[in-house]
């Protein structure tokens, strides 16, 4: 993080918080500004050490900035941009952490200036809580660094936002826009919406009384994701909803496959779909802990 004096973190939650802390733990000579809606927030990111101090205007808090970290909810990264564009530095690299990336890099080359870089990214690690309380220095270690370089990204921009996705403790991956959010659609976006679904059709049915004190630690885990922060949901749904809705058109074909296996009372099929579920599972978690300390 050779030659980075300010870093400026737009939206201190749980992500930006913990960019915050793992800045200031791992590259202890950058100051870090916090950009907050108001002066209660400034102070408390103050005191839990996230930031050395914290601005509630725009031009205050990025314009000495060499970096620029956007951490709000996606539809809300399209007002940052706009908001910040004027008093960005030239030089300045400009990247976020939210979970889309389509409209997020068309936002940036309509609004940022071409003296500015912009590197679009994603860290794939998080909790199913919120706020800046729960934020860690650790949270990344480990982790997969989404980078999707802009248009019309220098070498030096791209180098950079490297350097941070490792410095911060991921493993930078480069990707385009579109392979992001089809691969997210799947593998993340579309867990939280099926775990939303199961909550509500659960905990509206008629037995939920009953259903609740039996309910244990399957019904815990696969529910976890309903969890999340709903605007942060929403905002995923609204910029990604395309990708989504091809995800759950593949789960609705595989409930209408089981649901003909338990119709025809197979044993031998339905305990090979079983087995071919359990192998994938299998095969990816033990590759993914290999490269995981977490």
């Amino acid at each position: 993080m050779n030659g980075i004096k300010h870093v400026c973190i737009v939206g201190i939650g749980l992500i930006g918080g913990s960019i915050g802390l793992a800045l200031k733990e791992y590259s202890p000579g950058i100051v870090v500004i916090g950009h907050v809606r108001n002066a209660p927030a400034g102070s408390r990111a103050i005191e839990l050490g996230i930031v050395d101090m914290a601005e509630q205007e725009p031009a205050a808090a990025v314009s000495q900035a060499d970096v620029v970290f956007l951490a709000s909810p996606p539809a809300a990264i399209k007002d940052n941009l706009q908001q910040i564009a004027p008093f960005l530095k030239p030089g300045c690299l400009v990247t976020d952490v939210a979970s889309t990336k389509m409209s997020i890099m068309k936002w940036a080359e309509a609004y940022l200036p071409a003296a500015v870089d912009f590197v679009g990214g994603h860290p794939m690690a998080g909790k199913e809580v919120s706020g800046m309380e729960a934020a860690e220095a650790g949270l990344f270690n480990g982790c997969t660094y989404c980078l999707v370089p802009g248009k019309d990204c220098s070498d030096h921009g791209s180098d950079l936002a490297e350097g941070l996705a490792r410095g911060l403790g991921g493993r930078p991956l480069f990707l385009t826009a579109e392979e992001h959010d089809e691969a997210v659609a799947g593998i993340s976006h579309l867990p939280l919406v099926l775990a939303s679904i199961l909550v509500r059709a659960t905990t509206d049915h008629r037995k939920w009384e009953l259903m609740s004190q039996l309910a244990a630690s399957g019904y815990r885990d696969s529910t976890r994701l309903a969890l999340q922060h709903p605007a942060m949901n929403r905002d995923i749904c609204l910029t990604n909803g395309d990708m989504i809705k091809v995800w759950l058109d593949t789960i609705s074909e595989e409930i209408a496959r089981f649901r003909e296996l338990i119709d025809r009372g197979d044993p031998g099929a339905l305990e090979r779909a079983f087995e071919e579920a359990g192998r994938a599972r299998r095969t990816w978690w033990e590759g993914y802990a290999k490269k995981s300390p977490r």
